[in-house]
């Protein structure tokens, strides 16, 4: 990295696309989402609890909070207008974007109702649903790769709908993951769906596995548990790389990108550090490798541009190292699948508590919008 490169610039010259965790109407309209895109930033991620946050600051939603009240929206239909709006005009300050890597990058995502997660025809209807309100071809739909999940993964994407695969923590759900993605694909190539336009990441969560394993660790109160601090993350993050580079060779998948298609790439998310005694931007500069996605929350976003460490791939050839430091942490009788499975039912309990947030803050918006109209008159 050159002394006129910023971390940022580096990231991108590594082959990282760099996406925002993070969005509001405020960010939009004040043309902050505008900055950070010349800056350098590619696409944008959004969730329940990040939604409920903006509309808990400030009062960018009042307006449409009273037109909804006026109308007597039901506190779904008012999170829909609400959201999908928001995702709409995010999706069109990205579309240059899109429109300049070819569909690639310049995406947009907006997560189904996670109370549908273990219902896959539901999953499916929310996708539709949400595919057609907000009507842009930039749109990533995010579906939690539960097992129900999976076939709707499946199904969304033989309709053609782009889809960002949340909530994997293990490797053997990842492989499940891009099967699911390769057999959408297919049968959207045998429906006579144009694939090129159709996009998906596969979103890998990485910090929760430290915060989940670091414990089970420190109570064991060993050398070897100490000097295993942190290091199940980054190694269960490249190797999922490794796994990804397996389906990529493959021919289903050569198959497929003779025919015009674009390969599900491998997105680090939940890139926030847990723990304060780790570097700041330690799960953006560990997982630095061409063709990847960092989604980052703005904290981690500021830091990376302020003194990220970027000293180019640090995932390629890392998977036997890798390996044996998760093997490592098995012998310690610390179970990798029996952690990213409990990882999965916490994080889907996360899910429809930041949803039960999100219906929360909506319904007291509209209960205080209607009693000042009500007031005014």
């Amino acid at each position: 990295m050159t002394s006129s490169t910023t971390p940022v610039q580096a990231l991108r010259d590594a082959g990282v696309a760099v996406w925002l965790d993070d969005l509001s109407r405020q960010r939009i309209a004040s043309g902050g989402l505008a900055d950070l895109v010349r800056r350098g930033v590619v696409g944008v991620t959004t969730n329940p609890t990040i939604f409920a946050s903006a509309l808990a600051h400030g009062d960018a939603y009042d307006a449409q909070l009273r037109t909804l009240a006026a109308d007597g929206a039901a506190v779904e239909e008012a999170v829909l207008r609400i959201t999908t709006d928001d995702v709409r005009d995010a999706c069109d300050v990205l579309r240059p974007v899109y429109d300049a890597t070819d569909g690639v990058d310049g995406r947009v995502s907006i997560e189904v109702d996670p109370r549908l997660a273990r219902d896959t025809a539901a999953t499916v209807a929310s996708a539709e649903t949400l595919w057609s309100e907000i009507e842009r071809p930039n749109l990533f739909v995010k579906i939690p790769a539960t097992r129900e999940g999976l076939p709707a993964i499946t199904a969304a994407l033989a309709q053609g709908i782009s889809v960002n695969v949340t909530l994997i923590f293990s490797l053997q759900r990842y492989r499940a993951v891009l099967d699911a993605f390769l057999d959408g694909l297919e049968q959207a190539r045998a429906a006579g769906i144009d694939l090129a336009p159709i996009g998906s990441v596969a979103s890998f969560f990485v910090s929760r596995v430290d915060a989940a394993i670091d414990p089970r660790l420190d109570a064991l109160g060993t050398a070897e548990a100490a000097e295993l601090r942190g290091t199940a993350a980054i190694a269960n993050a490249r190797l999922a790389w490794g796994v990804y580079q397996e389906v990529v060779a493959g021919e289903r998948w050569q198959a497929l990108a003779a025919a015009g298609a674009k390969p599900q790439r491998p997105l680090w998310a939940s890139t926030g550090v847990k723990d304060p005694a780790y570097p700041d931007t330690r799960y953006v500069d560990e997982l630095v490798v061409a063709g990847s996605v960092n989604t980052m929350p703005e904290k981690t976003l500021d830091a990376v541009a302020d003194h990220g460490a970027v000293r180019g791939d640090t995932v390629t050839g890392t998977q036997d190292a890798s390996a044996a430091l998760l093997d490592r942490i098995e012998a310690l009788g610390i179970s990798i699948d029996e952690v990213t499975e409990q990882l999965e039912v916490e994080g889907l309990e996360k899910f429809e508590a930041s949803w039960s947030e999100l219906l929360g803050t909506v319904e007291a918006g509209l209960t205080s919008a209607a009693s000042s109209t009500e007031e005014a008159r």
